[in-house]
């Protein structure tokens, strides 16, 4: 049989909800014109939250090597678009030469320096070395800055500014601020000696918070974000996707991949959808079970789109026959939900650590007699952001040292939460309604949701 032909028996023998819909939408535009954006906001996040970000924390130089394919994670904040790797080594510096005057903090006072790699788009001022590239290949222009040759340059600007903080991206406690791999410190601290080495300090929450840091015209693409993912999941949760008694919750995980990779967007996770049915316990109806009729449906989908990530778990209902609406219960228990996410939200507050903002929901669940969980966390160009962990489904007493980190205004929010409620249609039977939605956190540092939040289940007749 021709591959071609054998392709299309395989798609047809496929249950309709696992077939791929073939599509020419570009919700977000071309490459070039997601680029484009992308790079305007490049411009705008080191212009204006950077020199701010290195005067608070008291960093007058940071300093941020890495090597191709050993990226610090902070180098997904700072690269252009069309830039996937560090190239070779790439030194990043900083300079904030502002400070020692003590004159306000402003785009004009911190230079940005890239040792090896380019401008990123004219945001840095790219040097190289000062040997003639070798043989044709270089078409008459200057080498490129290699091995020792990149630390002695790093010396010479150090030298030059003498900074009396100088900046490193090492941590003990958060994954984005420990982005400086042992080669490189060692590299770095032989070519700068005791003198400079001594001013070494951990920046801590620098990388952190210019990772989290959002710009108000971001916030238009992801609010787009959010409706586009709201369709997928009400798409996925109908009856032009589920056949009851046919269809899987496997085949609703292969529908979302496929149809976001069809709109030529990607995803930063593997989607789970799971059910809960009357009478039955999550270990009877095993790891992928046929949907029935009068289930509860349960999803968990993200999309990426120019560098940023939606974090949303959904719920919707199938109907059993001659019913219009869900159970009562069911109702009930989403409010229960409703009720845990506007509180969490109330308390989501610049200057408030993680810890703190857990504690305080969680008394207010208690009071309100809510039998909840809550495990939340920052989102934007990584899908679990840089910032505090406000819980985790296994630490309700606070995370240590990831819980201690403080919320910043202009940053976005996953609200993942769940509160477990005894439904009577269902004889008694506790049902968990798990809930996440995406929220913005304003630079006048008020939150509010992204798009909404799901108030009524999805119904599938």
């Amino acid at each position: 049989m021709r591959p071609a032909a054998a392709a299309l028996l395989l798609l047809s023998s496929l249950p309709v909800s696992a077939r791929a819909q073939p599509t020419p939408e570009r919700p977000f535009g071309t490459l070039r014109e997601q680029a484009a954006l992308e790079q305007e906001w490049l411009q705008k996040r080191l212009d204006g939250f950077l020199p701010p970000l290195m005067r608070a924390h008291g960093v007058d130089m940071w300093v941020v090597p890495m090597r191709e394919y050993n990226e610090d994670p902070v180098f997904v904040a700072l690269a252009a678009p069309e830039t996937f790797a560090a190239r070779r080594r790439t030194i990043y510096v900083f300079f904030d030469k502002c400070a020692a005057a003590g004159t306000p903090p402003s785009a004009a006072c911190v230079e940005r320096i890239a040792l090896g790699g380019t401008s990123q788009g004219g945001v840095f001022e790219a040097r190289r070395s000062t040997k003639p590239a070798a043989g044709d290949v270089g078409q008459g222009r200057q080498a490129e800055l290699w091995g020792d040759e990149q630390w002695q340059a790093l010396l010479a600007i150090v030298e030059e500014r003498k900074p009396r903080v100088i900046g490193i991206d090492r941590s003990a406690v958060a994954a984005f601020s420990d982005g400086l791999s042992s080669g490189e410190l060692e590299g770095m601290s032989r070519a700068l000696g005791e003198k400079w080495t001594s001013r070494f300090r951990n920046a801590e929450a620098l990388p952190l918070e210019l990772i989290a840091s959002r710009l108000p015209e971001e916030e238009a693409c992801f609010r787009r974000m959010q409706q586009l993912v709201w369709s997928l999941s009400q798409e996925m949760f109908s009856s032009r996707v589920i056949t009851p008694g046919t269809t899987k919750t496997s085949d609703l995980v292969w529908w979302w991949r496929q149809r976001v990779n069809d709109l030529g967007l990607g995803t930063w996770f593997h989607p789970t959808v799971d059910v809960q049915r009357r009478g039955r316990t999550g270990d009877q109806l095993g790891a992928d079970p046929v949907i029935e009729r009068g289930d509860v449906l349960h999803s968990d989908v993200g999309i990426t789109a120019l560098r940023l990530n939606t974090d949303t778990q959904h719920l919707g209902y199938m109907l059993l026959p001659g019913e219009t609406d869900a159970p009562a219960g069911l109702r009930r228990a989403l409010a229960s939900a409703n009720a845990l996410q506007d509180i969490l939200i109330a308390e989501l507050r610049p200057g408030r650590t993680g810890n703190e903002i857990l504690a305080a929901a969680r008394a207010r669940m208690k009071a309100k007699g809510i039998d909840g969980t809550i495990y939340s966390h920052p989102i934007g160009l990584h899908g679990h952001g840089a910032g505090p962990l406000v819980g985790l489904w296994d630490y309700q007493d606070g995370v240590p040292g990831r819980g201690d980190a403080k919320v910043i205004p202009s940053m976005w929010w996953s609200i993942e939460l769940q509160a477990t409620t005894p439904v009577a249609e269902w004889g008694g039977q506790p049902v968990r309604m798990a809930q996440e939605e995406d929220a913005i956190i304003g630079a006048d540092g008020v939150p509010r949701w992204a798009l909404g939040r799901q108030d009524a289940l999805f119904l599938v007749r």
